[in-house]
């Protein structure tokens, strides 16, 4: 079985390593890494990826210069900058990946938003910030990389103020997924299992986070999927002269298991809305 410390080593190796740096940076535009919102399949993976963004950060209440925001597992950042570019939000962004955070900074002083971003090395399973610190805690595509989830969801009950907000999407199983059919992406995680919407609800109900909404959007993550791997594909010659074939291919194969899963009716994403009791 996977301790949680070693999925937390896994994912930190991982998201350190100059080939994933590269893929993430290249092929998904190296500023927001996690499933896009598409009006059409071949729209461009960084355009439907913003709108992502765009779209989580008119859902909780309008952030403003007051707000603390918390974003866990942040990438290289992109929705940190625009909650604080468009909205003047301070923002604290916590990453285990020391490569994603070296980008994130440099990024944030191209945008000349340093005063506004603070960037954490860290894991989301220890938040290293006081009780009740956050207007708002912000949280995209990484919380399936955890070994312990329930930890996570405790911590960010812990840093939210009363009344605040947590906006979330996830890859998950879905609620009746049958045993052992997503093994393929399991393994290529290194995790036991994924996240379902049952043990969200669950988890966030027993910690005293009324559920505000969930907009269940499984069609985009196999179009975001399938975009990638398209992607990967057309550009496979330019891309093998920078990124190891071992990893090319390794990530083909993935992208289709995501793909195929979520065709299968195995897998669910969406966007969770929660607040603060």
């Amino acid at each position: 079985m996977t301790t949680g410390q070693e999925a937390t080593k896994t994912a930190r190796d991982y998201y350190n390593s100059e080939d994933a740096d590269l893929f993430y940076a290249q092929v998904w535009g190296g500023e927001d890494i996690h499933i896009g919102l598409y009006r059409k399949p071949d729209e461009s993976i960084f355009d439907a990826s913003r709108r992502t963004v765009e779209h989580m950060a008119s859902l909780p209440r309008r952030p403003g210069a007051q707000t603390r925001v918390l974003d866990i597992g942040s990438g290289y950042g992109g929705a940190a900058r625009y909650l604080a570019a468009e909205f003047g939000c301070r923002v604290t962004a916590l990453n285990l990946s020391e490569v994603e955070n070296a980008r994130h900074r440099a990024k944030n002083h191209e945008a000349g938003l340093e005063q506004l971003i603070e960037v954490i090395d860290g894991s989301f399973e220890d938040v290293p910030a006081e009780d009740a610190s956050f207007d708002l805690v912000w949280s995209q595509d990484a919380l399936l990389h955890s070994g312990q989830r329930t930890t996570v969801l405790e911590e960010v009950q812990r840093v939210l103020k009363k009344g605040g907000e947590f906006v979330f999407t996830d890859p998950m199983q879905a609620d009746d997924c049958p045993k052992g059919v997503l093994q393929p992406i399991l393994d290529r995680i290194h995790l036991e299992s994924l996240g379902s919407p049952g043990f969200y609800r669950r988890e966030t109900l027993r910690l005293g986070l009324s559920e505000v909404a969930f907009e269940a959007m499984t069609h985009q993550l196999t179009t975001h999927y399938g975009r990638v791997l398209q992607e990967t594909e057309r550009r496979e010659g330019e891309l093998s002269g920078q990124i190891s074939a071992e990893y090319l291919a390794r990530m083909q194969k993935g992208l289709g298991h995501w793909v195929e899963g979520g065709h299968q009716g195995h897998l669910v994403w969406g966007i969770f809305h929660f607040r603060k009791d």
